[in-house]
C-alpha cells in the first residue's frame, strides 16, 4: 500500500536512524548552513513548548541562518524556555487559541478539505499545534515544518497530505534515509513509509497507476533527495534477482519500474534488477550485469517494500557503522518531516537544518 491524501501506510513505530551526537557538525551540514544563510527560511515547530524543541530552537537562534516559528502558548513556551535555560529571544510564538487570523485560516481549511470536513471540525483540528503549523505552511507564511517530538508519525504525515498535499507530478508520499561514514553517503528508499506497491484501479477496475510506476517514483524522488545532500546518484533498483537471473516475489516489480524510471528520468543513471553484491561490488556487479553503468557502482537504493528497506538501512546502522538522517519525506508540495517521540535536541537541530534545505 502507499500513501496517498487520504490513506496511508506508514511505520507508526520508525524512530530517527540519527547515531550519536558527536558536538560537531559533518560537512553535509556546514554546506546546508551556508544554503540557509543564502536563502533565508522560516521552519514551524509544531510542539513549541517541549524541551528538546527549545533547546534546538536557541541553537538556531544562535546561529542565525534559519527562522524558528514556535506553536504554542505563548507563557507556557517561555515559561518552559526559562526553565531549561534556552535563549528564545526574538523567537516568534504563535497561539493557535489568540491566533487573529483564525477565521481566514478556518475558511481556507474548509475549501482544502472540499466538504469532507464542516467549518466547526477545521477550527477544532486548528486548535491542535500539528495542523495549524502545517496550515501556515499552506499558507506561505512559512517554508517548512516539523513536527513528531510528541505528536505520533500518524498525526504529523496526515496534515500535510490533506493540506499541503502531493507536489505537482507525484502521485505518493515516500521516505529517504541519508546514511554517512566519514566522506561515504549513501541514500535507501522507501524505509518508513510505503509498505508495499500494488496497481491503483478507479470504480471499474481500471488501472489508473501501476505498482512499478509507483516505486518509479520513490526511486527519481530518492535521487532527488540524494542531490541535496551533495550524492551525484547512482540508483540501484534491488531484488534477490540481478538481470533476470530469479523470478517470482518481487522481481518482475522492480525489473518494470527500472524501465519505467529510465523513461520518466532519462538523466538519471538508474538500473535493475540487481541484488544488492552486484549493486556495491565493481567484481560482482560487472559479472552478474555486465554493461551495466550502475552495478557495482550504486550509491542509493531503491527496495521493493519496506521490509527490506526498514531491515536494510538498519543493518547499516547497526553493522555498518553509519549515522542514518531520515526518514526525509518525499513527494509533498512543502518540506515537512517528522521526529521520533525519542528524539533528543541534537537531532532536532539536524533534521530542522535538513527540512530547510529540501525548499
Amino acid at each position: 500500500m502507499v500513501a496517498s491524501a487520504e490513506v496511508m501506510s506508514y511505520n507508526e513505530n520508525e524512530e530517527l536512524g540519527f547515531g550519536p551526537y558527536n558536538g560537531g557538525m559533518i560537512p553535509m551540514f556546514n554546506a546546508m548552513i551556508e544554503t540557509l544563510k543564502a536563502n533565508p527560511r522560516k521552519i514551524v515547530f509544531t510542539e513549541g513548548h517541549d524541551a528538546r524543541i527549545l533547546e534546538a530552537t536557541s541553537r538556531l537562534v544562535e546561529g542565525g541562518f534559519l527562522t524558528p516559528i514556535l506553536i504554542g502558548n505563548v507563557e507556557e513556551v517561555k515559561a518552559n524556555a526559562a526553565k531549561g535555560g534556552f535563549n528564545i529571544e526574538g523567537v516568534e510564538i504563535i497561539d493557535p487559541a489568540t491566533y487573529p487570523e483564525m477565521d481566514k485560516m478556518v475558511d481556507k481549511m474548509v475549501e482544502l478539505r472540499k466538504g469532507k470536513m464542516s467549518a466547526e471540525d477545521c477550527r477544532k483540528a486548528l486548535s491542535k499545534g500539528n495542523y495549524f503549523g502545517t496550515m501556515l505552511v499552506k499558507m506561505g507564511y512559512a517554508d517548512s515544518l516539523l513536527g513528531g517530538a510528541t505528536y505520533s508519525t500518524a498525526d504529523t504525515v496526515r496534515p500535510a497530505l490533506q493540506l499541503v498535499k502531493t507536489k505537482k507530478g507525484a502521485h505518493l508520499v515516500s521516505s529517504c534515509f541519508i546514511l554517512v561514514r566519514g566522506d561515504e553517503k549513501l541514500a535507501m528508499g522507501d524505509c518508513a513509509i510505503n509498505l508495499s506497491y500494488e496497481d491503483s484501479v478507479d470504480k471499474e477496475g481500471n488501472v489508473t497507476l501501476t505498482a512499478a510506476q509507483k516505486l518509479a517514483e520513490v526511486a527519481i524522488e530518492s535521487a532527488h533527495t540524494a542531490k541535496v545532500f551533495g550524492i551525484d546518484p547512482k540508483v540501484a533498483m534491488l531484488s534477490f534477482s540481478t538481470n533476470g537471473s530469479g523470478k517470482g516475489g518481487t522481481v518482475k516489480l522492480s525489473h518494470d519500474a527500472t524501465i519505467v524510471a529510465k523513461e520518466m528520468a532519462p538523466e538519471l543513471a538508474i538500473d535493475g534488477e540487481m541484488q544488492f553484491d552486484a549493486a556495491v561490488a565493481p567484481e560482482v556487479g560487472q559479472l552478474k550485469f555486465p554493461g551495466s553503468p550502475v552495478a557495482g557502482h550504486a550509491n542509493t537504493f531503491i527496495f521493493p517494500n519496506i521490509e527490506a528497506g526498514n531491515i536494510g538501512y538498519k543493518i547499516a546502522q547497526r553493522l555498518g557503522g553509519f549515522e542514518a538522517y531520515g526518514p526525509i519525506l518525499q513527494g509533498l508540495a512543502a518540506p515537512i518531516n517528522d521526529l521520533s517521540r525519542g528524539c533528543n535536541a541534537d537531532e532536532v537541530y539536524k533534521m530542522a537544518i535538513i527540512t530547510a534545505a529540501m525548499v
